[in-house]
């Protein structure tokens, strides 16, 4: 290949999945109980998009990865403390809500604008990572919408896989139902990889890595514009975390029969 490839990541913070959740209704509208105060880690989805992009860029030589992450400046810098020993990358940060209450369509308007400010971004070699889901706002098309922005047609969704050919094309391994694969050639970029969980393992720590990209994440993120996103129009009339409800009963013998009628009964009710 004589040219690499340019990888966006989008990517931002979740609440520490190890804490408890409170949803509460705010001034603008509903938020998590002190969130501000709760530790907060990368995106998992989003994590194994990273790790990718950066493996594939340290294999293709002359590319280059930028993680752009939209979430509150302040714990976009703790976050960045966590993650930047782990991969190569530059950050291009927006100040704005990162929690579940905000709009998908909104958010992939702010992040597909600010990935065309990126100055030597060549999109012609853009491949545009992110995670197929997110462990906060869950709607599932933050991605294909950042794409269609950006007029990127070929979009891959719940990627496991994804290996550049010698003859310049991209193979391509995406979940479908029952385990299985669906494999797909792309001629190259520009394309839309939205990830489950790959292929790799999460990165070892690497102090002088670390060091190396907080040089030019702290500039970043003093220069963070801020971005306006939330749920405008959109009225919660209530919100709560999902109660645990546990009903055993042990029966021997049931036929399988049985047991998928009993279950249809209960869903019906």
């Amino acid at each position: 290949m004589s040219q690499g490839f340019h990888l966006v990541v989008c990517g931002s913070i979740v609440p520490d999945p190890l804490q408890t959740l409170e949803p509460i209704q705010g001034a603008e509208g509903p938020a998590l109980k002190n969130e501000m105060m709760l530790p907060a880690v990368l995106d998992p989805w989003a994590g194994h998009a990273l790790y990718e992009a950066a493996h594939l860029a340290a294999a293709t030589p002359d590319s280059k990865v930028w993680l752009v992450s939209l979430g509150p400046r302040a714990k976009l810098q703790q976050l960045m403390m966590t993650i930047a020993p782990k991969a190569a990358f530059e950050l291009v940060a927006l100040d704005g809500p990162a929690g579940g209450f905000t709009e998908a369509w909104e958010t992939a308007e702010a992040l597909a604008e600010c990935i065309k400010t990126i100055p030597g971004l060549d999109r012609s070699r853009l491949l545009l990572f992110g995670g197929c889901a997110s462990a906060s706002r869950d709607a599932g098309v933050t991605m294909q919408m950042v794409g269609e922005r950006l007029e990127i047609s070929d979009q891959f969704l719940a990627v496991d896989e994804l290996t550049p050919q010698e003859n310049g094309t991209i193979r391509i391994l995406e979940r479908i139902e029952a385990g299985r694969y669906q494999v797909s050639e792309c001629a190259g970029p520009p394309l839309v990889a939205a990830w489950a969980t790959g292929r790799l393992p999460e990165p070892p720590n690497n102090a002088q890595l670390g060091m190396q990209n907080m040089r030019s994440i702290m500039p970043a993120l003093q220069k963070a514009q801020p971005a306006r996103v939330g749920a405008e129009g959109v009225e919660f009339l209530e919100v709560e975390v999902p109660k645990q409800r546990r009903n055993t009963r042990v029966v021997e013998d049931a036929s399988v029969d049985e047991m998928a009628r009993e279950i249809v009964e209960w869903i019906r009710k």
